[in-house]
């Protein structure tokens, strides 16, 4: 047994109550335990692992040549591994320097290899393992860290779990089961800004990922990534810092965390752990290389937004190459608070539900606030007058046919309503008719229908259609009536699978086509008819054929 293992003196067991985050009354379904049980704390060495135990009900294991978790043992039942497999940062990081040390109530494992250094702690009397990874370079290609499960502790359905009977139908990750609908591990159907925790419950137990600020991450906040798995053979969790699927910015480099692993009693996790709740002053005097405490950073603080749609939620981002961070703009009056940023100038992005409508520089200081007088958003295209419009300019398909359904399963699911159906302008219930995607293998060549007065035919219009993503650089041809749009260059856009992959998350883009007078019909009785060819100069097929995904279409006044 190491000397490290010891009992708690009378003054460390004083110091240990202060500093968990929600005391003694914690200590059912939340993974936080009163220091009264943490008698056993400490660490030994098993020669192949570090073994720590809380103190609480929890004991792990560190492997000493990779720094891989190698058990999770709470309340005496094992949940770590599946197939051979740890849990790990990457896909493992390989032979490693693993060190150890005890600072009164904290236990710090540090796992150096390369680029990549992992950090493991674990607390007097918690159920929770804190992770923080820094890396400094693309020399690893994804930054993440995986959780991995023994299968069949957690019983699931969601769109996330898949079993053996399912039969593969995209590359080797999403799968259909006998009755059409469809599972993948990408199916989280959740934003980053959507939630705090991911994890599994079976009622008498339950283990969480509670996820970082994501500020070393990449995408922003409305960025979708698989977030956990299940399987027959395997279940896993997720906190994935840098994925290069349908991702929209450069990998940033650095300290990411902490990160939570918490075991409960089949509750929640406390939402002390919450990234914006949680008090990570215990941290600053660990030297954990690259940290930065609360006294090195500063906050954002914004009087309001004027210029707001009622009808919209609005967040406000801030990013540079360093950091990302977001706030919620207050309803109402827009008010906003970003604490806890990093010093440096960012751009700062005012989203009318994920569509940017305002962009400035802002710049934080350690230690200061930056006040901001009030915001108008002066580039919402929803104000600009039309003739007819489809959809609503908010930079999501979420108005369209089957908008909801892709967050969460693949195209060809079998409660996907028909991806073919024309569209009449006049008619109500336009948007729901007009699919959220088209492609140039599924359903290309959806009509819009609608008729103009003799005013309006008498002139030229300009034709807006917003797009959130595209596939291969699949992006729109219009034909109206007799005339032909030329074919438009394509924007930036992931080259990853995105629309198959429940993410329609891409860069939003605008194409704008001069429609001259000449197109129109001249009989008002008559309908006008617009025809959306999707075109690329990539190939694929079906759902993997060029497409793309639409944020809202119209014809100006």
């Amino acid at each position: 047994m190491s000397a490290h293992r010891k009992h708690l003196t009378r003054r460390r067991l004083l110091a240990a109550s202060s500093l968990g985050v929600a005391g003694t009354a914690a200590a059912v379904g939340t993974g936080m335990l009163s220091p009264a049980s943490a008698a056993t704390f400490g660490y030994s060495d098993d020669g192949s692992h570090y073994v720590i135990d809380t103190g609480a009900s929890l004991v792990l294991k560190v492997s000493k040549s990779n720094g891989d978790i190698s058990s999770l043992v709470y309340k005496g039942k094992e949940y770590e591994g599946f197939e051979g497999k740890h849990s790990h940062v990457e896909t493992g990081l390989g032979a490693s320097t693993v060190t150890i040390k005890q600072s009164e109530s904290t236990i710090l494992v540090k796992v150096a290899h390369g680029a990549i250094t992992q950090w493991i702690a674990a607390r007097s009397g918690q159920n929770n393992v804190y992770l923080w990874t820094d890396k400094a370079d693309s020399s690893f290609t994804a930054t993440r860290f995986i959780v991995r499960l023994r299968p069949g502790i957690f019983p699931t359905s969601d769109p996330d779990a898949w079993t053996s009977s399912d039969t593969v139908i995209e590359a080797s990750d999403v799968f259909s089961r006998p009755d059409g609908t469809t599972r993948s591990k990408h199916y989280s159907g959740k934003r980053v800004i959507d939630y705090d925790h991911i994890g599994y419950t079976n009622g008498s137990a339950a283990l969480w990922l509670v996820r970082s600020n994501h500020e070393k991450a990449s995408g922003g906040p409305f960025y979708r990534s698989l977030l956990r798995h299940t399987n027959s053979t395997s279940a896993a969790l997720y906190e994935i810092l840098h994925y290069n699927q349908s991702q929209t910015e450069p990998e940033r480099y650095g300290l990411q965390g902490p990160y939570v692993l918490s075991f409960t009693d089949g509750g929640a996790p406390s939402s002390s752990l919450f990234h914006a709740n949680l008090d990570t002053s215990w941290v600053d005097g660990l030297g954990i290389t690259g940290w930065v405490g609360r006294s090195g950073r500063g906050r954002v603080a914004g009087v309001g937004l004027k210029g707001m749609d009622a009808g919209h939620a609005y967040t406000v981002g801030f990013a540079n190459s360093a950091a990302q961070y977001w706030a919620r703009a207050a309803s109402g009056t827009g008010a906003f608070s970003c604490p806890g940023m990093l010093p440096g100038t960012y751009t700062l992005t005012v989203h009318k539900g994920e569509l940017a409508v305002h962009t400035a520089s802002v710049t934080v200081s350690a230690g200061g606030t930056t006040t901001l007088n009030s915001i108008t958003v002066g580039n919402d295209p929803s104000t600009a007058n039309t003739i007819w419009r489809l959809g609503d300019w908010d930079g999501t398909p979420g108005e369209f046919k089957n908008a909801e359904l892709m967050t969460y399963a693949h195209p060809s699911d079998s409660r996907a309503a028909k991806w073919t159906g024309n569209v009449v302008m006049g008619g109500g219930g336009e948007a729901a008719s007009f699919p959220c995607y088209i492609w140039s293998g599924i359903n290309d060549g959806v009509l819009v229908y609608f008729r103009l007065t003799a005013a309006q035919a008498a002139a030229a219009h300009t034709l807006r259609i917003g797009v959130t993503n595209a596939y291969i650089n699949g992006r729109p041809r219009v034909t109206v009536n007799d005339w032909v749009s030329a074919i438009p260059s394509p924007p930036s856009q992931p080259s990853t699978r995105s629309l198959t992959t429940g993410s329609y998350r891409g860069n939003n883009h605008t194409f704008t086509y001069n429609v001259p007078a000449s197109a129109w019909k001249t009989d008002t009785s008559q309908y006008n008819v617009l025809k959306l060819n999707i075109v690329s100069g990539s190939t694929g097929t079906a759902y993997l054929s060029a497409g793309t995904s639409f944020d809202c279409m119209d014809l100006l006044a």
